[in-house]
């Protein structure tokens, strides 16, 4: 069980080294005590005052009576037996649960061939944005995670794995530029060499879209990389699957996409879901690559994976994969067209671990 402490207590856990700092000096402490504390909450991911053993014992104790080390808890994991895919659930302090998966991969680089594992988290409980294909929209939107939240799922897998962490996607539960300000110190948090060390580089945030924050990161200059969901580039067709079309067209997007461009020098990557019928006809690959052309990107199709399981209604009900063979047919014409294509596969399908199925189920505390 997780223990809730009293409000007295600070939580420590998605402190940032500027904010541990100011917390260290608030108690009497010099700055270079938030660099030890740091280290030990994030490197070497420890849950108690105790274990900071470089720390002097009064400290320590003089720590545990004004703050905490707050912790989100694995409740079960799932491992696919197709591909090795583990899917993790974790329930936070308040009683709400939320999922993320660690996805081994196959790459080669420079020839060798080398085992990429992927951790993709959550970002929010739930989601506000009910675009039709996801079942994470069947769960409506509890809350924005906090900092420390999102950061504590890559804590607790790397603790419980046997592999290292290679690369991050925020990609899992929610909308990520909904929850900006948390998701980006996390970032900050995960990257930093005296943290968990995964670099902002080898990091990507999917978003459906959000203008206003896309500009924002170019601004800011985050260097995590960009991964916009599109599935579309008619407004109609768009609009039918995801809603936030409504206040983001596709001409919106892509304008923000280029000012992006501009700003960072970062290609972006637009991810394509394909559903027989509605959007991988001729029509489709035609208007996408003049689309695609307009801005230097890359595009990953994704198979549409089942949410039979939160039973869809109406249009959502209808929604059917593309064909592998129409699939390969729809990359080899944007390949034609000097466009980067990579195909997703179906990593943890069988386990509901895939794009579009996390739907962990609430529960009333």
């Amino acid at each position: 069980m997780i223990r809730i402490p009293t409000k007295k207590h600070v939580d420590l856990k998605g402190m940032s080294l500027s904010e541990l700092r100011d917390f260290s000096e608030s108690i009497g402490e010099p700055a270079y005590r938030a660099t030890q504390i740091f280290y030990w909450l994030y490197n070497r991911g420890i849950s108690e005052f105790d274990a900071m053993t470089d720390i002097p014992r009064v400290l320590r104790s003089r720590l545990a009576e004004v703050a905490r080390i707050g912790s989100i808890e694995v409740c079960r994991t799932k491992v696919s037996t197709v591909d090795g895919t583990t899917k993790f659930l974790f329930r936070l302090a308040d009683g709400l649960t939320i999922e993320s998966v660690l996805i081994p991969q196959n790459t080669r680089d420079g020839g060798k061939r080398e085992k990429r594992f992927t951790l993709c988290v959550s970002t929010q409980v739930g989601c506000p944005l009910d675009c039709i294909f996801c079942a994470t929209g069947s769960m409506g939107f509890k809350r924005n995670l906090t900092a420390g939240e999102i950061v504590d799922q890559v804590l607790h897998v790397r603790r419980l794995g046997e592999n290292k962490i290679t690369n991050l996607v925020l990609m899992g539960m929610g909308e990520p530029l909904l929850n900006y300000d948390n998701v980006m110190k996390a970032v900050e948090i995960i990257s930093h060499e005296r943290s968990i060390g995964i670099s902002a580089k080898k990091t990507t945030l999917s978003t459906a879209g959000y203008v206003e924050y896309i500009k924002r990161m170019a601004d800011e200059g985050r260097k995590c990389k960009l991964a916009i969901s599109l599935n579309s580039v008619d407004d109609r067709v768009r609009s039918t699957l995801m809603p936030i079309t409504k206040k983001h067209s596709v001409e919106d997007i892509h304008r923000a996409a280029e000012y992006y461009y501009e700003k960072t020098g970062q290609r972006i990557t637009y991810e394509y879901i394909l559903f027989e019928g509605v959007n991988d006809r001729d029509e489709d690959i035609s208007r996408l690559i003049r689309y695609i052309r307009r801005v230097p990107s890359k595009i990953n199709l994704i198979p549409f994976h089942t949410i039979d399981f939160v039973h869809p209604e109406g249009f959502a009900s209808s929604l059917r994969p593309t064909p592998v063979a129409r699939m390969e047919e729809f990359a080899q014409k944007l390949r034609e067209a000097n466009i980067t294509v990579m195909i997703r596969n179906n990593a943890g399908e069988d386990i509901k671990a895939a794009c579009g199925q996390l739907a962990a189920a609430q529960k009333k505390k």
